[in-house]
């Protein structure tokens, strides 16, 4: 994506778009990160091709992944997917030896089994010997910007999302490093976002890369247009669901911990204090089931079907553990309904009517909690990634929490990233000064909830499933 600041306005431009790279690896799930980078490496080339002056380049990824490098920079294997299973008997373990307190407590982060803890963990038991040969790991956006730059760094908002990061202290936990048995050496200097690395690895390049947020979410809301002084909630809406509030300091209370909210780092010191859910991957995996049958419905024509399907028929829980998997999704859905003595789903439009309507029904309850923990009263709701795009889970979040949603802009991962390196650039003098420009540049479309007395009962019905 190329970002130009010009006449008050920031305009974005897709340069080169292309699939995400996941492999099969002898039974285990992994990134071709090898893919990833020529994808990137072409971006660079095919927006050095306008013969433009371009200032500078940043990569920004989800969270929690890392690769391994040898001593001389070099990778030591492709890095693994966070929807591998090897997690799986390793995160109850780990949490029971070291304790869900002192972990909490240490880093703020939620529980989740694909946490980059577990992960070296299991690293450890499975491969010892190429955890030995590790001089260090790089989070996944790092680790490009290692490859653009030669800077082998990680900026905080991603080391925060490895639960690994001591929140408070702003820097690697030593004592929970220690007590999972890791090795300290790998672990890399963490960097504020906003730093500049170094030039970009081309002969003659003046470009600047950045370490931005580099973690998706951190860079989206950096791009979120809010008004300075109202009290808002943002939401990440994409495969997963990112709703949460920002804060000038973490929120470790044990009560936070029992309620499983995280606390990430975002631009300037803040913090993205949020509850990291399940989003539109069931409804993802649910199309790639049809697809698999031989029913390639588009995602305009399923949101249409939804919308003349009858309202508030069935409902899930999108955070039970059985939706967070691969597999036959819309299988997963009937058993549920089943379970619950609901209507089983039928069509394609129900199926996705009732995914849509309990996502926002699960909003509204973690809305609710966001509200109890920081003692807030939350006015509206900002919505921002593809996820966005859907005006019709935009409307029934409106409708499920009572609360206006403003929606848009849609790629604003990237137009936050774009924000980021134009401060570090000092080409805007403050994120304030960012987001209004944000404002001032994307549209964006906002609804107002309707039909309460109807999303009422629906949410009586939703809490005692």
């Amino acid at each position: 994506m190329l970002g130009t600041l010009a006449d008050g306005r920031l305009a974005l431009e897709e340069i080169h778009r292309f699939p995400s790279a996941i492999i099969q690896e002898n039974g285990e799930l992994r990134w071709n990160s090898e893919a990833i980078l020529e994808s990137l490496w072409t971006g660079v080339r095919l927006a050095l091709e306008k013969e433009i002056t371009i200032s500078g380049i940043s990569v920004d990824s989800w969270g929690v992944d890392y690769v391994l490098l040898d001593a001389a920079g070099g990778k030591l294997a492709e890095p693994h997917h966070y929807r591998d299973e090897r997690t799986d008997a390793v995160f109850p373990r780990v949490r029971q030896q070291i304790g869900d307190e002192f972990i909490f407590a240490e880093t703020g982060i939620q529980f989740m089994h694909f946490n980059t803890l577990y992960q070296l963990v299991a690293e450890l038991e499975a491969n010892p010997e190429l955890l030995k040969k590790s001089a260090m790991f790089l989070t996944i956006g790092d680790y490009f910007n290692y490859r653009f730059s030669g800077a082998a760094v990680i900026d905080e908002s991603l080391a925060s999302t490895t639960q690994l990061y001591n929140a408070h202290q702003r820097q690697w936990s030593s004592a929970l490093i220690a007590r999972a048995g890791l090795p300290e050496a790998i672990f890399p200097k963490i960097v504020p976002s906003g730093t500049l690395l170094g030039k970009l690895k081309l002969d003659s390049s003046s470009i600047e890369v950045i370490a931005t947020c580099s973690h998706d979410t951190g860079a989206a809301i950096a791009a979120v247009p809010a008004i300075p002084g109202e009290d808002w909630a943002y939401l990440s809406s994409g495969t997963w669901s990112l709703l949460g509030v920002e804060l000038e300091s973490p929120l470790t209370t044990e009560v936070v911990r029992q309620h499983n909210f995280t606390n990430e780092a975002g631009y300037g010191g803040t913090t993205r204090f949020l509850k990291n859910i399940v989003g539109l991957w069931i409804l993802q995996e649910c199309r790639r089931s049809w697809t698999s049958d031989g029913m390639d419905y588009t995602y305009s024509w399923l949101m249409e079907q939804a919308a003349a399907s009858e309202p508030l028929r069935s409902l899930i829980r999108p955070s039970d553990d059985r939706f967070m998997k691969p597999g036959n999704m819309p299988a997963k859905i009937v058993a549920f309904c089943s379970e619950t003595n609901q209507p089983i789903p039928e069509t394609p439009g129900q199926f996705t009517r009732c995914i849509l309507e309990s996502l926002a029904l699960l909003y509204r309850q973690t809305i609710g909690v966001i509200e109890l923990l920081t003692n807030r009263h939350l006015s509206r709701i900002h919505i921002v990634g593809g996820g966005s795009q859907s005006e019709l889970l935009n409307q029934f979040s409106a409708d499920a929490t009572g609360l206006t949603v403003v929606a848009g802009p849609v790629e604003a991962t990237a137009i936050g990233n774009v924000l980021v390196q134009a401060l570090a650039l000092g080409h805007l003098d403050s994120l304030t000064a960012g987001r209004q420009l944000v404002a001032d540049s994307f549209s964006v479309i906002t609804h107002q909830p309707q039909q309460t007395e109807a999303w009422q009962q629906a949410y009586a019905k939703f809490t005692n499933l």
